[in-house]
């Protein structure tokens, strides 16, 4: 159900406070043709009763004839800012940039953010987002749960389908998704709520599988039998299954790198406000699933690029995996049981 300019309006006075956004700084907001007109429409105005600047700067889309998919992070990498300097300095010199087009695992989001820029992605359903408003609770749960992450030393991961999986961390830093940017070199996604690491080059070992109603993104699909990808050194080096296991092997293999087997971010899902069957309500196109991907007591990882976290892998192709039924332990100690949170873990 659609929601009011008001109440979009609301949600981004909520954000933007939560950003520290102060009167006279200027805001840009990204844009390009897939962007939602509500969404920017009700930002601006939000920006605007700051006491804010906002400008817009709209680019023309890229990678439309080599994705796969219209959702954006089909084909990451290449964006529309790639060899457009004008552009990449006006964002540069920017207070806090609204990203409603997608800039992620691009080089030119990194310098951006190097520079001290702020960058809120924000391209979800307006209603999706007005459900999701981030608070300062998200934060101090994510924040709370990073502490534990960033002392441990292996994290397991464990499911009555037959997961068994282990990652040696410590070498990469924390993706700590809470909705909003209130640091300088600070990216976010709102909505979001979860949190996540990259294991450390060479350790992913184990094999995971993924059970029927686990989620593949970008396919935006609920898996509808199992699926097993056999980790070995940090790639998945075979995926075994039906008709869906040929469907995920044939998007990877479209890619022709052998950088998209290697695992990405793992991590679990903290947002109590996330649902898992929300996204079997929307069209393919009209969502890019953070509902799976933060839903509280699901396990997370994904397989691609791990630019974002300082690495050297830049491939286009990144899927997300969020699964449901599993325990996933840091140094034996459970973060998650069952698909459940561990209260005070």
């Amino acid at each position: 159900m659609p929601v009011s300019d008001f109440e979009l309006v609301q949600a981004w006075r909520q954000v933007l406070t939560l950003c520290r956004l102060e009167a006279g700084q200027t805001v840009t907001l990204l844009t390009s043709l897939g962007s939602n007109e509500q969404t920017l429409r009700c930002a601006v105005l939000a920006v605007r009763e700051k006491g804010a600047i906002a400008n817009r700067l709209d680019l023309q889309p890229t990678n439309g004839a080599l994705s796969f998919s219209r959702d954006p992070l089909a084909f990451v990498g290449t964006t529309p800012l790639t060899n457009n300097r004008a552009a990449v300095e006006m964002l540069k010199a920017s207070d806090l940039v609204l990203d409603l087009m997608t800039l992620l695992f691009s080089a030119e989001q990194h310098e951006i953010l190097a520079a001290g820029g702020r960058i809120l992605l924000a391209v979800e359903p307006p209603e999706v987002l007005v459900r999701m408003t981030p608070t300062m609770e998200d934060r101090e749960r994510v924040l709370a749960a990073s502490k534990k992450l960033q002392a441990a030393k292996v994290m397991r991961v464990t499911s009555a389908a037959g997961t068994d999986a282990s990652f040696a961390l410590g070498d990469y830093p924390m993706l700590e998704e809470y909705g909003f940017v209130d640091a300088p070199g600070r990216w976010d996604h709102w909505p979001s709520g979860f949190l996540a690491t990259w294991s450390n080059e060479g350790s992913a070992e184990g094999k995971i599988v993924l059970a029927p109603g686990d989620i593949l993104l970008p396919q935006k699909s609920y898996v509808t039998a199992p699926i097993t990808c056999h980790l070995e050194k940090g790639f998945v080096r075979a995926i075994e299954g039906g008709y869906e296991a040929d469907h995920l092997r044939d998007y990877m293999e479209s890619f022709n790198d052998p950088e998209v087997y290697a695992v990405s971010h793992i991590g679990w899902g903290m947002q109590d406000r996330a649902h898992w069957s929300v996204m079997g309500f929307y069209d393919r196109e009209a969502s890019i699933g953070m509902d799976p991907r933060a839903c509280s007591g699901n396990f997370l990882w994904s397989t691609g690029p791990n630019n974002e976290a300082g690495g050297t892998r830049d491939t286009a192709c990144h899927i997300d995996i969020p699964m449901r039924g599993c325990t996933v332990t840091l140094d034996d100690v459970p973060v998650v049981k069952d698909g459940r949170l561990v209260e005070n873990a």
